[in-house]
């Protein structure tokens, strides 16, 4: 049965709970709470409605939400007792056709699972783009959450529950996603293509970017884009304007990754870019402005250590020094442009002029869990944090570890150990002040020996440039007066000192009107990871669309995620956004 939205609207309160009896296994007190909230707008307003029944649901509530859920293949399953929507979806994925094998395992793990939380174990079978799981991968994230704690699995279990009723609407609905399908395709195309043998890792200029670079341009193309690749690496695609002399709003992201990343971060901006484009060049739709869409050929620094390469030569600030860094295997950067077909004495005209830029639009995974924490699918950025990054030496003496009395000691880990927790405890004060030290060695340690030498690496991020200075100034101090007390020298390297950005109220604006016309409630969030939005805000106004990041908010890790809904929705505000653009005036 297909229902239509004016049907749920304009239905009895009674009619509206039977319609949507099948969408949350057995529990129909959801719909009954939601449809207070008629009419709905659009689909995604109702699955937002209802997933927010769900999250204000008292405790015992969602338990029993949860509890409602069959074991994967269990008893009930393989009887045939199931709800004929839950026989689907394990049907679908081949949980009723498992070898005796698999089936051993999978039921040992349910038997494990309800041990250590009390419930069954639930994940959305059809997966993050509704086409079905592979048995494999959903033993991986069986036996990867049984080792979660209990509240960690509970908020997992009931967004994995959110995704399946969202997928049986779709059903119910009979929906056919325009981008979201594609945007997902593609990313599993290019995100096969690694400079690695396992994981994804595609660092600048290397075969696996340069056929990533040649994809994306192909994919421009039949999108009904003007294509280049420019001496940097960057692939532009130009989709015009009807009007010659028209300004030019410039979208898109990065396409190179981190080692062993996800298959999102940066790509979701390009790709979806070029879903719309596509949509608009099929109808013979054209805007008042020309479309530039960017892919951004080095965001991570990588191999080369230095990042935004591909932006800072759009806006033209490319370190022409930079040429001559070598990566790990004595590789020289400008030979590696040179090797790849760019001409190094071109990348000077790359830069744009910002008298012909209406602004810059990136939409982004988050790469966090605020959205998943609100069952949001989409937020607008505020800011995006700035970031100071320093290496700290510490350096005591190295003495015997058995017969060096420990208050006489001048134990470098010891004194870095201090620091490491006081960054925690002062970065903890503020909201939205972060600090993580990501890198600590003993050079030359032994089991036996009291360190001589710590170093660390200091990362400090805030949205607000007052706030992050302040917590660098105390731990700046603190490293002081720790190292004087212990009698340890120290050495503190600054590597970068980024000032936060902040997003322009002219764009976040009618990126918010075109939030509220797909029906989503409005959230606004700081990014506190850095992105190419960052330079481009030295030459024009910039703007952020975030789409919800699944797995609790994971990125630059393998396990990163989105759906085809969120990522469809995300295509859809931004397709509105551009129809609806009013320049600064």
């Amino acid at each position: 049965m297909t229902i239509t939205l004016h049907q749920l609207n304009s239905c009895t309160a009674s009619h509206f709970v039977e319609l949507l009896s099948g969408i949350y296994e057995h529990s129909p007190w959801i719909p009954q709470r939601a449809e207070v909230q008629r009419p709905f707008v659009s689909l995604a307003a109702l699955k937002i409605a209802m997933q927010q029944v769900v999250a204000q649901a008292s405790g015992q509530e969602q338990l029993g939400l949860i509890c409602e859920h069959p074991d994967l293949a269990g008893a009930a399953a393989l009887s045939g007792e199931l709800t004929p929507e839950s026989t689907g979806e394990q049907s679908q994925v081949g949980l009723l056709n498992c070898s005796p094998e698999q089936l051993d395992v999978i039921s040992a793990l349910n038997s494990a699972y309800r041990a250590r939380f009390g419930f069954p174990f639930i994940i959305a079978v059809k997966g993050p783009d509704g086409r079905g799981l592979k048995r494999n991968d959903i033993i991986s994230a069986f036996m990867r959450r049984v080792k979660n704690q209990r509240a960690e699995e509970l908020s997992e279990c009931l967004q994995q529950i959110n995704r399946i009723a969202e997928m049986r609407l779709n059903d119910l609905f009979n929906v056919t996603l325009e981008f979201g399908n594609d945007i997902m395709a593609q990313a599993e195309v290019i995100g096969s293509w690694s400079d690695e043998a396992v994981g994804l890792t595609c660092a600048f200029l290397t075969p696996a970017h340069r056929k990533t670079a040649n994809q994306l341009a192909e994919w421009m193309c039949a999108a009904g884009m003007q294509v280049s690749i420019d001496a940097i690496g960057n692939v532009v695609g130009r989709y015009l304007s009807d009007q010659p002399d028209a300004k030019t709003l410039i979208t898109g992201s990065h396409y190179d990754t981190v080692c062993n990343a996800g298959k999102y971060d940066g790509r979701e901006g390009i790709l979806l870019a070029i879903a719309v484009v596509r949509h608009l060049h099929a109808r013979g739709e054209k805007l008042p402005y020309h479309l530039e869409v960017i892919g951004f050929s080095e965001e991570e620094g990588v191999r080369f250590k230095s990042t935004f390469l591909g932006s800072n030569a759009v806006i033209g600030k490319f370190d022409l020094s930079l040429l001559d860094k070598t990566d790990a295997a004595g590789v020289v950067m400008r030979e590696a442009l040179t090797e790849a077909g760019h001409d190094v004495s071109c990348i000077a005209a790359i830069a744009r002029n910002p008298q012909d830029i209406l602004g810059f639009v990136e939409v982004h995974i988050e790469q966090g869990p605020v959205l998943l924490q609100k069952n949001l699918p989409v937020g607008i950025v505020s800011s995006i944090a700035g970031s100071s990054r320093f290496l700290v030496e510490f350096t005591g003496v190295a003495s015997h570890a058995g017969t060096t009395p420990m208050d006489m000691r001048k134990d470098a880990a010891v004194a870095a150990a201090e620091i490491i927790l006081f960054i925690e405890k002062r970065c903890a004060m503020v909201a939205a002040l972060v600090g993580t030290v990501g890198q600590l060695q003993v050079p030359e340690g032994s089991v036996n020996v009291i360190p001589q030498r710590c170093v660390f690496s200091m990362d400090i991020r805030a949205a607000d440039n007052l706030v992050r200075e302040a917590a660098v100034a105390a731990i700046l101090q603190q490293i002081d007066t720790v190292c004087q007390r212990r009698g340890i020298e120290f050495s503190i390297n600054k590597i970068i000192d980024i000032p936060a950005v902040q997003c322009a109220p002219w764009l976040m604006n009618q990126l918010q009107r075109a939030t509220e016309n797909a029906g989503v409630p409005v959230v606004v969030l700081p990014s506190g990871a850095g992105h190419d939005a960052m330079a481009m805000a030295n030459i024009t106004d910039v703007a952020m669309l975030f789409t919800r990041c699944g797995n609790g908010g994971i990125s630059h890790n393998p396990l990163e995620t989105m759906t085809a809904d969120d990522a469809e929705l995300s295509a859809q505000i931004f397709l509105d956004f551009l129809r609806q653009l009013k320049p600064q005036a």
